[in-house]
């Protein structure tokens, strides 16, 4: 069975994303790109909300002519060549998607788990990821906090209905100035 991995970055009081959608701040250094980069090794599928995936469907495809930064130039070809999952009621698929769950969340993300192999990571997304820790799915939480305030925008989390006991597994400073921590499942 494989392991569901969230990665996300989060701002020192808990939003995912700014007032507006911003999603500027995230800073990516060579320490945070290198723990990123020994998440990717693990994985073999990527999974997506909607609105996480119009951002990374707009950007990864074509990233190297817009960015030429080490991290781009590393997961670009990553994002590119890996299977994504893209969860939505709504989206019909595009030429990037592998394949879309619409119904039954839960039933098909334990199918994923179950014959994907490697692990399956979800990146950002706070609706999804509330989901899918309702239901216990998440094996691991890697929570990257960035030294900004942004005063509102997505919460880290989205109410789950419950509470969620985790066990921390790790915690470290990075290029000097993002905290980032690794959770599972209590």
């Amino acid at each position: 069975m494989s392991n569901l991995i969230y990665w996300v970055h989060a701002s020192v009081d808990g939003f995912i994303d700014g007032p507006q959608g911003e999603f500027d701040w995230p800073v990516m250094g060579p320490e945070l790109s290198a723990y990123s980069e020994s998440l990717d090794e693990r994985v073999g599928t990527l999974l997506y909300g909607r609105p996480v995936w119009d951002m990374m469907v707009g950007f990864w495809p074509r990233a190297e002519e817009f960015d030429q930064d080490s991290h781009t130039k590393a997961f670009a070809p990553f994002w590119r060549a890996t299977p994504k999952v893209v969860c939505s009621r709504t989206f019909a698929g595009d030429e990037w998607t592998d394949r879309v769950i619409r119904d039954d969340l839960a039933g098909e993300i334990r199918a994923l788990k179950a014959e994907a192999g490697a692990d399956i990571l979800l990146t950002g997304g706070s609706g999804l990821a509330a989901a899918l820790t309702e239901h216990g799915l998440i094996d691991e939480y890697h929570v990257a906090v960035h030294p900004v305030v942004l005063g509102g925008g997505r919460p880290l989390f989205q109410a789950p209905g419950k509470r969620l006991n985790l066990r921390t597994e790790g915690s470290r400073v990075v290029d000097g100035r993002i905290v980032v921590t690794h959770y599972r499942q209590g």
